[in-house]
């Protein structure tokens, strides 16, 4: 119980959350305006795309796969929605068509990697400038900014009388069921069995490419849905949205402690990473430095995430092998001395 309670106090998770909790300190205490509820409401907005990108992304890596096409997904559908309102399709129709198409989008990732056994990382860099060039050839380089009043008033409006943004609301309702499916549900345990040992899962009666399937077809709805928020949240439909959102979305599932290599890793620590990132991307603006220095930070913030957590890996892996070797030198308390037969064998074989 112990032990537990000290792996549990020294895992990564607390230890990003002591760092977040630091780091907000700082910048409270430090930045002006930073604790303002405007301020700290803009941020939350802010990374409410995001938010809702790292979710299946988190999933997806922890079963040994990447999308770089996540951004690109958002464009389209975020094109294919200001399309639809600019030919006068009412919104509730037009929501469900732009979800069907991030789907589809997803759908075509999932099926060119478990089909064709392509590998992920490359299939969605392709798809990227795929997704993304579709957009540009439906609408061009033209936006519709002329979006109904429901859409924009979500976008800009606060819950009740809160500072809190209606752009969050998706995240904070789909968080906590992300985390149950992943870390309480049967399907929790096979994508960290594909991701941990794909063979053995397979053996075990796993449906790897079913289950990955899905998880591509997932990040496609997930990356619609962050489409539409985010033209609610910008009152603005182009094909260049969200230009280099991998860089950040990526950054935070690793920064939470999700494996690169796959089959390690819990939405908890990456819930701490993105408020990180959010609150290092405030203080930056703040301070008035541009995105492409912002941009600078966030890549060296995942070269420091990735050279921690191989770390952290490695000095649990030691700890793991210190503790079997204790383990195995240890004297049994039910072990018996030899008999008299086995001494006077042993005595025999020895003398030939």
């Amino acid at each position: 119980m112990i032990s537990n309670l000290v792996r549990r106090f020294t895992s990564w998770e607390t230890f990003l959350a002591l760092v977040t909790l630091a780091a907000l300190a700082i910048a409270v205490t430090s930045v002006p305006n930073f604790a303002s509820g405007f301020n700290l409401s803009q941020a939350a907005a802010g990374i409410s795309e995001k938010a809702l990108l790292v979710l299946p992304m988190a999933l997806l890596i922890i079963a040994r796969e990447i999308d770089l096409s996540i951004a690109s997904m958002l464009a389209l559908s975020s094109v294919v929605l200001g399309v639809l309102i600019r030919s006068q399709v009412p919104l509730p129709l037009a929501i469900p068509v732009v979800l069907g198409v991030g789907m589809l989008a997803g759908a075509v990732n999932g099926l060119l990697v478990t089909r064709l056994n392509l590998p992920s990382l490359l299939v969605t860099l392709g798809t990227m400038a795929l997704f993304r060039g579709i957009g540009y050839m439906i609408l061009g380089a033209a936006s519709v900014n002329e979006l109904p009043d429901a859409l924009t008033n979500f976008g800009i409006d606060m819950v009740g009388a809160t500072d809190v943004p209606w752009t969050i609301v998706p995240f904070i309702v789909l968080f906590p069921l992300f985390a149950l499916v992943l870390q309480r549900s049967a399907s929790g345990r096979r994508i960290y069995a594909i991701g941990g040992n794909p063979e053995a899962a397979l053996y075990a009666g796993v449906k790897i490419r079913k289950l990955r399937l899905g998880l591509f077809v997932l990040t496609g709805l997930m990356s619609a849905l962050a489409g539409i928020v985010f033209t609610a949240r910008l009152s603005n439909a182009r094909a260049d949205n969200a230009l280099g959102f991998e860089l950040d979305v990526i950054t935070i599932a690793l920064l939470g402690g999700i494996n690169v290599l796959g089959g390690r890793g819990k939405l908890t620590g990456v819930f701490w990473a993105m408020v990180l990132v959010a609150t290092l991307r405030n203080v930056l603006g703040l301070e008035q430095i541009g995105g492409d220095a912002q941009g600078v930070a966030i890549g060296l913030l995942l070269i420091v995430s990735l050279l921690l957590n191989n770390a952290a890996g490695g000095v649990r892996d030691a700890v793991r092998v210190r503790r079997f070797t204790s383990f195995q030198s240890e004297p049994r308390s039910d072990a018996r001395p030899p008999s008299s037969v086995t001494v006077l064998s042993t005595k025999g074989d020895a003398e030939k």
